[in-house]
């Protein structure tokens, strides 16, 4: 049987270096959105040859990711977003495997966007997405990929992001075993400056786990900031009880909870 219309449109697409598409964009170069282009379409989706994260965007499934049920999300992410219209980076574990702090490999890859957005599973690639509202105040970088570019927070608003969100980034053991390996990447500069685009609290948890685990000179940066001011004593570990915890007075908290990065 002949190749259809779709599937020659698909397969140009990916000669071109091109894995994604939308309804509209198909439906302009059939110059028709009809029953038969979503047969199409599904046929295609049982062989494997598309995935569809949302609707209206589908992703090209090249042979070497058939077993995966799709390319990476790095392949997609940019122009998904844009979908989506929604801002984003990718951030925290998925960025600080980018900028080399890779101990576990993440179980997902992590984006920040600016709204609720629920998480995507296309075959073996799975997207989690975390809030933050003020997503325009994040440093981020502009990254090449194999069919593009995406943004990623710096490693120094990875760092911030990893303490702000624990539960995204497998708790505070998981979060200074990474801060000790980005650490090595970080410019100390660089950190109180993006700091200066957080709570207070999170910096001084970040100076904190940055000191546990001997960033001392990259720590101290942060330290500055805070340097005669009046601290409001907050908890190390968000939620959990400060009763009878030590006070760190150089970093304003309560040490409730014990820290241990893993060995690299």
């Amino acid at each position: 049987m002949p190749p259809s219309r779709v599937e020659q449109i698909i397969d140009d697409l990916q000669a071109q270096g091109h894995y994604w598409f939308t309804r509209e964009e198909l439906a302009r170069k059939l110059g028709k959105w009809d029953t038969a282009t979503r047969d199409a379409l599904r046929r295609l989706a049982r062989q494997q040859r598309i995935a569809r994260p949302r609707i209206g965007f589908y992703v090209i499934v090249p042979l070497e990711y058939r077993s995966a049920g799709a390319p990476p999300a790095s392949w997609f992410i940019e122009p998904f977003m844009d979908h989506l219209r929604q801002a984003y980076y990718v951030g925290l574990l998925s960025a600080a495997e980018l900028h080399g702090a890779a101990h576990h490999r993440p179980q997902e890859f992590q984006v920040v966007t600016d709204r609720p957005t629920r998480p995507i599973q296309v075959g073996r690639v799975r997207i989690r997405f975390v809030v933050n509202s003020r997503i325009h105040d994040v440093p981020v970088l502009e990254v090449k990929t194999a069919t593009g570019t995406m943004l990623v927070s710096t490693p120094e608003a990875t760092a911030l992001d990893l303490v702000r969100y624990p539960h995204a980034s497998g708790g505070y053991d998981n979060v200074a075993t990474v801060l000790s390996e980005l650490a090595e990447v970080m410019d100390p500069v660089r950190l109180a400056s993006a700091s200066e685009r957080f709570p207070s609290v999170v910096a001084r948890r970040a100076g904190f786990l940055l000191e546990q685990v001997g960033a001392g000179q990259t720590a101290g940066c942060l330290a500055s900031r805070f340097e005669g001011a009046e601290l409001d004593p907050q908890p190390l570990q968000p939620g959990a009880s400060k009763r009878g915890a030590r006070h760190d007075r150089r970093w304003g908290l309560y040490l409730n909870s014990l820290v241990e990065a893993e060995e690299s």
